[in-house]
């Protein structure tokens, strides 16, 4: 299969091979997915023409790795003219559109009974907050799942609305302190990636800090601004935070200790990794039912032969 098309460039990577000798790896796509592209010969000026961000038309044959699946053998690529192209046919997004997300985010902080937390919640998610319009924005993730605008709001939404659902069915859980630790357990993540022109970095704070850190600390100066919150109320939504990666090897400085973070850590596990079999959909090549080894799954994800059909159809 050939193609000649404008994509958007996701990723540019100058790498070296263990044998010597370097190459250019480029991640290219639109909103129906993204694809790989290796370029060995006039490296430095391709790079320079492609940039995280940039619009490029690509002439190239689809190809597929037997381990990486499907990967562009670029015959020729330039900058795209703006007639060429329509922006928001290139940059990926959420399923639900972005005034949905806001409105069900708005329904699930209405349930919240803790005056505290209300409060809280209104400081960080309030249309007058100053974070607001930065969260609504904000990608989940530089590459594994949500990894797109408004991917942040889409992935904390649906954790949050998965431990509401599920807290209620064991006994002990405090609803409340639950769904607003789900909320803002990424909330670091608007400081630790950046995102421009559909293409997303880390942050220089973001890698000298973590999300982490960046989350605990910009959720513990707003507990410091709510007179009369009571201790445990803070310790358990800090905890959260802390925890919610489940493991040391997984960047939590701490694991989870209380049935509240427990539950947001599984949920979040669950969302992220249901998150990336999304990807690896829209990644799916016509025809094929599996794809290749994906090391946010650890290996390879199966959709089926009606899958492999309608994108044959397609």
């Amino acid at each position: 299969m050939e193609i000649s098309q404008p994509l958007l460039v996701r990723d540019a990577d100058i790498r070296r091979r263990r044998a010597g000798g370097e190459f250019l790896r480029l991640r290219l796509g639109d909103r129906t997915g993204t694809v790989s592209a290796v370029i060995e010969q006039d490296i430095a000026r391709i790079h320079e023409l492609a940039p995280p961000g940039a619009v490029v038309h690509v002439a190239a044959r689809v190809s597929i790795h037997p381990r990486f699946g499907p990967e562009l053998e670029v015959e020729s690529l330039r900058p795209a003219t703006a007639g060429e192209y329509r922006r928001e046919a290139l940059e990926d997004g959420p399923a639900r559109s972005a005034e949905q997300l806001e409105d069900d985010l708005r329904a699930l902080i209405a349930t919240v009974q803790n005056p505290h937390l209300q409060r809280l919640l209104a400081g960080v998610f309030g249309k007058d907050a100053p974070t607001w319009a930065d969260f609504r924005e904000a990608p989940a993730a530089k590459r594994y799942h949500q990894a797109y605008r408004h991917g942040l709001l889409e992935h904390s939404l649906t954790v949050a609305q998965a431990v509401g659902a599920i807290a209620a069915t064991f006994p002990g859980i405090d609803r409340d302190v639950a769904v607003t630790g789900a909320l803002l357990h990424d909330i670091g993540k608007l400081e630790a990636y950046e995102l421009a022109d559909g293409a997303i970095e880390m942050s220089d704070l973001g890698r000298l800090y973590g999300e982490i850190p960046l989350g605990y600390y910009r959720v513990r100066r707003l507990l410091e601004t709510l007179d009369g919150i009571q201790p445990e109320l803070e310790r358990a939504l800090l905890h959260i935070i802390l925890s919610h990666h489940g493991t040391l090897e997984h960047g939590s400085p701490i694991v989870p200790a209380t049935r509240e973070a427990t539950l947001v850590h599984m949920i979040d596990n669950l969302g992220g990794r249901l998150g990336s079999f999304d990807r690896l959909e829209k990644e799916l090549p016509s025809g094929a039912s599996w794809t290749g080894y994906d090391r946010a799954i650890g290996g390879g994800a199966y959709f089926g032969p009606q899958a492999a059909a309608e994108r044959a159809a397609a």
